[in-house]
């Protein structure tokens, strides 16, 4: 094609100006593919429905607050509202998504944005949702699955039935992982449409800087220091990684994130008698992360579910080794031990036990930003860019698959 590929980006999982760091991975992606100049692209970001922007709401709210249009790094971005009702919300959200979604599409279309396909992210029920887009269409349709949506909900009978059905509908499943595309192929998609684009990792936002200097800029003062990233919540492990401090007497710990766990993390700081050996430093912007990482001495993850854990990429292209928990993508990160130490179970001890491993063997940090600095974004750019323009060139126009009865 003379002219770029045009495609609609579809996700719920897309930053907006309320809440800049929702889904930032798909944003950077994005952004990485657009630089290419070969690629044109509109993003819808449905968000769902509701009836008040008073900040007692907290996230509800920042929903609430989106603005239905806007432009974000020269993008132009669009925010319907799908309804998400209570207790049946999982198994119908594909069907209010994508009727929520199609004005806007139609309109983009009467406009002149007549794209070329449909590059959708995450699997249940964005990617469910653009399939039934794709099919009223007749676009072709690629959808990224990133996580929790392959690992958690196709234990549910409705969704995962949905999935099956998604990925037939699709002319190529992207993974950000191995161990995904291996979980596609087990529910039954076709193992020649699985294709893995591994999330790459910004580094030039994410690079060293001296120890020292950050520890300063952040008032961490000396001593060892462990670093905890991430919404709190309980899959990703925070109280595991205070539990910790127990057994490793001379560290301190520094959690940057914020969520509906604080309260109870903070609470077990006070019994376990750790004082002011952690530090809570709330939501941190992603402008301000490397001077948190370059101030660790580690990274611990400990994740009970993780995709592709943008975070320890970031912490690696700062200088800064990693303990995670070994599941799903994290082997596909953590694969030397320049890179860290990966531990055998989700427990405390386990960690401790990486831990220990990890700094009685503690590579050098410039080693650590090498190799960081082999997960670039420029292979999957160039991998997106082929496969779009497979797609196209073997795309017959055939009439889109009838869309399922609601089961």
């Amino acid at each position: 094609m003379t002219r770029p590929i045009r495609t609609l980006l579809f996700s719920t999982l897309y930053p907006s100006s309320t809440r800049p760091g929702h889904g930032i991975f798909v944003e950077t992606r994005l952004r990485e593919l657009l630089a290419s100049g070969a690629v044109d692209t509109r993003v819808v970001a449905p968000v769902p429905w509701f009836f008040s922007t008073d900040p007692r709401y907290g996230d509800y709210a920042r929903m609430a607050a989106t603005p239905r249009y806007e432009i974000r790094n020269g993008v132009q971005v669009w925010h319907p509202r799908y309804l998400l009702p209570p207790k049946i919300g999982m198994n119908v959200a594909p069907f209010t998504l994508a009727a929520a979604a199609m004005p806007t599409i139609r309109k983009l279309q009467r406009e002149g944005f007549d794209f070329d396909l449909i590059d959708a992210h995450y699997y249940y029920p964005d990617g469910v949702a653009a399939a039934l887009i794709a099919a009223r269409l007749g676009k072709p349709l690629t959808i990224t699955a990133r996580g929790t949506d392959l690992n958690l909900i196709p234990q549910y009978r409705i969704p995962r039935r949905l999935i099956q059905w998604a990925s037939k509908q699709a002319k190529a499943s992207i993974s950000v992982c191995q161990a995904l595309s291996t979980v596609l192929a087990e529910l039954g998609a076709d193992p020649a449409r699985l294709k893995v684009l591994r999330n790459g990792v910004d580094l030039l936002r994410f690079r060293p800087i001296a120890q020292a200097e950050a520890r300063h800029a952040l008032k961490l003062g000396d001593g060892p220091l462990l670093l905890s990233v991430g919404h709190l919540v309980e899959r990703k492990g925070h109280h595991l990684v205070i539990g910790m401090l127990q057994h490793l007497p001379e560290h301190r710990l520094v959690i940057a994130g914020d969520g509906e766990e604080r309260a109870n993390l903070v609470a077990l700081v006070q019994r376990l008698n750790l004082g002011d050996r952690v530090h809570f430093a709330g939501a941190v912007p992603q402008s301000e992360l490397p001077a948190y990482y370059s101030a660790a001495d580690c990274l611990v993850l400990a994740s009970s579910r993780e995709g592709w854990a943008n975070v320890l990429l970031e912490s690696l292209a700062c200088g800064t080794p990693v303990v995670a928990t070994r599941l799903w993508g994290t082997p596909e990160v953590v694969a030397s031990p320049v890179a860290g130490q990966l531990a055998d179970a989700r427990t405390v001890e386990a960690l401790v036990a990486a831990t220990r491993a990890l700094l009685a063997n503690y590579p050098a940090r410039p080693a650590v930003r090498r190799y960081a600095e082999g997960f670039s974004w420029d292979e999957t750019t160039r991998g997106q860019i082929a496969l779009f323009q497979s797609i196209l060139a073997s795309n017959s126009n055939a009439p889109g698959a009838n869309a399922p009865d609601h089961a």
